[in-house]
C-alpha cells in the first residue's frame, strides 16, 4: 500500500480519492450548534462532596466533562503542544522513519485510523506512543525534535496522576470506595495519540475522526486552544465543544460504561476539520491491564438492575475493537448479556 501522510507539506486543492464520504455519512457542519453549559469541574475545590456530585452528574448526563486546576502545569502543556507541532513540521523523510500501519506497534506514526481495512480515510495523521512504564517505552520514542522525549515524558507522568485523581472521584460518585476502579483495572497501561489535522479543502465532505467511543477506561484530551474541532453527541444531536482555556476534556471510555453497568455512558464523539488552519490535539488514554476482568461492579447489581454486560478481559475487548472499522456499531454491544443472568 502506498503511504500518503497528510502532513507531507503538500497543500491539497481538493479531497484525494477515498476521503470523500457518501452523502449519508457527512458531518453536516451547518447543522452543528455549540454545546452550552459544558460541565467544568474545578479540581482545586476543597469541597470533595461537591466535586464527586459534579463528576457523577457529568458522567451520567454527558459522558464527559472538562477540568480546571488539574495539576498539570501550564508551561508543560505549552511545551507539549510545541514539540507536537515541531514533530509534524519535520521533513517527510524524517517522519516516515516511524511510519507503520500495524496497531500492535508501541511507537508508530500513521494516518487515518485503520488504513488496512477502512473504506474511507480520515483527514488525520497521528503519532501513537505507549507511555507506561516509561522506562520500557521511552528509548523507542522520537529523538527529533530534540526535546520531545523530555517534555512528553514529564507530561505523561503528570497526566497519569490526574487520571488517578479522576478515577477516584468517579468511583465515589458511583457509591464505591475511592480505589475501586484502580483496583479493578490493575496496573493500567497508558497510551498517547498526538493528532494532527491539516487544513482540509472540503471539510464538509470528510472527518478528522468519525463518530466513535473510546475502547479504554478514561481519556484526557488536550484540545488545541485556538482551533475547535471536537464534537459530541447529546440527545441525538452533534454539538461542538469549544476549547476552554487551561482545561482538559475528560471522557468516559467503554470500560467504565461496562463497570458502571451502563449508568455512565462512553460518549460518542468525533473530530471535524476546517479549510484554513491546522489543528493539533493530544489524547492520553488510561487502559486496564490486559488480564483485568471487566464487569459491572457487584455493588451496583446487588440491589439494582441485573448486569448488562458479561465479564471480559481488556485484551479480548481491545482485539475486537481493532478488528473493526472505527465507525461501526458500539463494540460494547458484542459483550452484552442477551438473557438475564
Amino acid at each position: 500500500m502506498e503511504i500518503q501522510l497528510l502532513s507531507s507539506g503538500t497543500r491539497h486543492e481538493s479531497l484525494p480519492e477515498k476521503y470523500e464520504r457518501p452523502e449519508s455519512d457527512r458531518p453536516r457542519l451547518s447543522e452543528v450548534c455549540s454545546l452550552e453549559n459544558v460541565p467544568i469541574i474545578d479540581l482545586g475545590c476543597e469541597d470533595r462532596a461537591w466535586m464527586v456530585a459534579q463528576v457523577g452528574e457529568a458522567c451520567k448526563c454527558y459522558g464527559f466533562f472538562q477540568v480546571r486546576n488539574h495539576g498539570v502545569s501550564k508551561e508543560l502543556v505549552e511545551r507539549t503542544i510545541g514539540v507536537g507541532n515541531a514533530f509534524f513540521g519535520l521533513p517527510l523523510e524524517e517522519k516516515l522513519k516511524l511510519y507503520s500501519d500495524d496497531p500492535s506497534k508501541t511507537v508508530r506514526l500513521s494516518t487515518s485510523f485503520n488504513v488496512r481495512k477502512e473504506e474511507f480515510h480520515n483527514w488525520r495523521d497521528y503519532l501513537r506512543l505507549h507511555c507506561y512504564p516509561l522506562s520500557k517505552y521511552l528509548p523507542h520514542w522520537p529523538t527529533n525534535p530534540p526535546l520531545f522525549r523530555d517534555v512528553v515524558s514529564e507530561y505523561c507522568v503528570q497526566v497519569r496522576e490526574l487520571g488517578y485523581t479522576i478515577q477516584e472521584l468517579i468511583s465515589e460518585s458511583l457509591g464505591l470506595h475511592k480505589d475501586y476502579i484502580r483496583e479493578v483495572l490493575g496496573e493500567q497501561g497508558q497510551h498517547m495519540a498526538v493528532n494532527y489535522y491539516p487544513p482540509c479543502p472540503q471539510p464538509e465532505l470528510t472527518y478528522g475522526l468519525p463518530a466513535h467511543t473510546d475502547p479504554n477506561a478514561l481519556t484526557i484530551l488536550l484540545q488545541d486552544q485556538h482551533v475547535a474541532g471536537l464534537q459530541v453527541l447529546k440527545d441525538g444531536k452533534w454539538l461542538a465543544v469549544s476549547p476552554e482555556p487551561d482545561a482538559f476534556v475528560v471522557n468516559i471510555g467503554d470500560q467504565l460504561q461496562a463497570l458502571s453497568n451502563g449508568v455512565y455512558k462512553s460518549v460518542w464523539h468525533r473530530a471535524v476539520v476546517n479549510v484554513d488552519k491546522p489543528r493539533l490535539s493530544v489524547a492520553s488514554f488510561l487502559c486496564p491491564c490486559d488480564d483485568a476482568l471487566i464487569s459491572p461492579a457487584p455493588p451496583l447489581t446487588r440491589h439494582g438492575p441485573p448486569a448488562i454486560y458479561r465479564g471480559f478481559t481488556y485484551a479480548e475487548y481491545y482485539s475486537k475493537f481493532w478488528s473493526r472499522n472505527l465507525d461501526e456499531r458500539h463494540c460494547l454491544e458484542l459483550f452484552k448479556n442477551h438473557s438475564p443472568p
